[in-house]
Parts: C-alpha cells; structure tokens; sequence
C-alpha cells in the first residue's frame, strides 16, 4: 500500500525489547536501523507527494531498504 510505514517497530513487532537493546549496545545495528529509516522516509514521500521517479529507480529504493531489513533481522535473531 502506497505511504505505509515500514518502520523498525512495525516491521517486527513483539521485537521492541530486542531491537532497543541492540540499539544501545551496538552502534552498527543502530547506523543499520537510521539507514533503514531513512530509505523508507524517503521512499513513502516518493509515493505520497506523487514524485516524477522511475519505476527502476523506486525499485532499487525498496530492495535496499529489504536487504536492511533482512540484515537487522538477522542481527536480531542472534541476540
């Protein structure tokens, strides 16, 4: 769905405790959360102030933010 929040919280909820724990203690996965962020920011205000992009273009935005996720998801997991 066009401008839907794909936040850390939301993204893996029941997670909270884990994710604020790693974001204390490591810097890394908290750089990785900022970025994620960040690339969903900017891709739901591509989509809700109908920006002139390419389809290509939003598509590398939106496999970026999933490797992020799939990268913080891991890091979560081995906690």
């Amino acid at each position: 769905m066009l401008g839907e929040s794909h936040d850390v919280y939301h993204e893996f909820p029941g997670m909270r405790e884990q994710i604020n724990a790693l974001l204390t203690a490591d810097s890394a996965f908290a750089d990785m959360i900022r970025e994620h962020d960040q690339m969903d920011a900017k891709i739901r205000d591509l989509e809700l102030h109908d920006q002139p992009v390419s389809d290509v273009y939003m598509e590398d935005l939106k496999k970026h933010r999933a490797l992020l996720k799939d990268r913080i998801y891991e890091r979560i997991r081995k906690l």
